[in-house]
């Protein structure tokens, strides 16, 4: 393996030639130079993984040697060198895109670390750049966002398996992005130009799912008044994604195995077959191994569908990535608006990163938009957020409040969705809509899931919620 290239710019020789003479031992590429215009001119000449560049020198400082390689290349690593009085231009840097800095006088396990986690990061962001490079599509679907190990994970199996024909399973919890991945699936698959066809398979019951995937003909039922195509039959050529497909019931998950073995299908009240060629993309957020062993779910089916498996990691397994998401989410919702917002308060970033995300990237989207929607300001604050994120507990709180055992380290996700169900309720004094409103479901909603948490709440007196919120 080829060894990173490391710039050490540094008007000090001593400081900057023990600082290459460490670097060179841990088997690093090392060029030193005593000058800001030295250490561009080099940039200029090719790549370079990771500048460690001091903030005072002569008439090119570290700033404007930080700035010159992130024009050149954003996923170029910065870490500045800066003496005690020279902190605050440290923080400017880091605010500008500096990924650390370094206090003189170092320590050697402090530089390795430092190095490591550096390069660590610019190899996530070049590997992330090749990734997404490859799932480019002609058509139009919305970017994947994220930078993190686990969505880079993600990344390389969509852009493996998009070339195939291969039948893929997505698991995730609910508001990963199921679907966008099936649209990148598609969108970057030789069937682009073909139908995407999308259609939710615990939406409607299994009667009226049937006749719209398979299609009926006419008087085929009551109400049957002509002939319908279903929706494999949209999907011919194509893709057809089927979400929640582990709601189907055991009549529909007969047929469907019969269409995957034999690329057929006959609409309801019909006897002849119909050729398709159709991929199938299933999405789930149950686990269908233990809907098998619990005889919910046809394992031969199971087995048809699981041919690629793609698990998308919750937002609390990529928690680095929800500053970019949100960032992009801001961009969206800005995008042909007249809003002012042009970015973040640090306090809301801050918040943001301590909330535990049960709704994942669909409950972040809807809260950068509810921000835009009720912010006045250049920047969105901690007050523009939701209350159950602006007052989410920090780390050290959660320690403080919990006792040190086992169990409460690890909380099963019913507790998590129930202390949080809990603290809104809390925060709202009990009112059914304006809790129904932050959880983002609708009253009926809330009454079963503080029915299943075993939570009793008041029915509704005549009138007590219809002006609240």
């Amino acid at each position: 393996m080829q060894a990173a290239k490391i710039l050490v710019v540094d008007d000090d020789t001593v400081a900057r030639d023990l600082l290459a003479e460490a670097l060179k031992k841990e088997g690093y590429s090392v060029e030193a130079y005593g000058s800001g215009e030295e250490a561009i001119a080099r940039g200029r000449e090719g790549r370079v993984d990771l500048v460690l560049t001091d903030i005072r020198m002569g008439a090119v400082d570290g700033l404007t040697v930080l700035r010159e390689f992130k024009r050149m290349s954003q996923d170029t690593a910065i870490v500045v060198l800066t003496a005690f009085g020279s902190l605050e231009g440290a923080i400017e840097a880091i605010k500008q895109g500096a990924y650390d800095y370094l206090a003189k006088p170092f320590k050697k396990e402090e530089i390795k670390l430092v190095v490591q986690r550096s390069l660590d990061h610019c190899r996530l962001l070049r590997e992330n750049t090749k990734f997404r490079e490859e799932l480019k599509s002609k058509d139009e679907w919305s970017p994947l966002v994220g930078s993190s190990p686990a969505m880079l994970e993600v990344y390389k199996l969509v852009a493996r398996v998009s070339e195939s024909r291969s039948t893929v399973l997505l698991q995730g919890e609910s508001g990963t992005g199921k679907e966008l991945i099936a649209r990148a699936i598609h969108g970057n698959s030789p069937r682009r130009d073909r139908p995407f066809v999308p259609v939710n398979c615990g939406a409607l019951p299994d009667t009226l799912l049937e006749s719209e995937m398979f299609g009926y003909e006419k008087g085929a039922f009551t109400g049957a008044v002509g002939t319908k195509t279903g929706l494999f039959e949209s999907a011919n050529g194509g893709t057809l994604f089927l979400d929640e497909v582990g709601e189907l019931g055991q009549a529909l998950q007969v047929k469907l195995l019969r269409v995957m073995q034999d690329h057929e299908v006959r609409r309801v009240g019909s006897t002849n077959s119909i050729k398709v060629d159709v991929r199938i993309i299933a999405a789930t957020n149950r686990d269908l191994e233990q809907f098998v062993k619990d005889g919910k779910f046809r394992d031969d089916l199971f087995y048809r569908l699981n041919v690629v498996r793609i698990t998308l990691p919750s937002l609390k397994e990529r928690q680095e990535d929800i500053p970019m998401l949100a960032h992009h989410f801001l961009q969206k919702c800005a995008a042909g608006s007249t809003t002012a917002v042009r970015g973040f308060h640090p306090d809301t970033l801050d918040s943001l990163n301590r909330y535990h995300w049960p709704g994942n990237v669909r409950e972040l989207e809807n809260a950068i938009e509810r921000a835009v929607s009720l912010s006045h300001g250049p920047l969105l604050t901690p007050d523009d957020l939701p209350a159950a994120i602006r007052q989410a507990p920090s780390p050290a709180e959660h320690k403080s409040d919990a006792p040190d055992t086992a169990e409460s380290v690890y909380l099963t996700l019913e507790e998590v969705e129930k202390r949080h169900l809990v603290r809104v309720l809390r925060e709202t004094k009990g009112n059914k809509v304006k809790a129904a409103k932050i959880l983002g479901i609708d009253r009926r909603t809330l009454y079963r899931m503080a029915e299943r948490f075993g939570l009793d709440l008041e029915p509704d007196a005549e009138g007590s919620d219809k002006d609240a919120g």
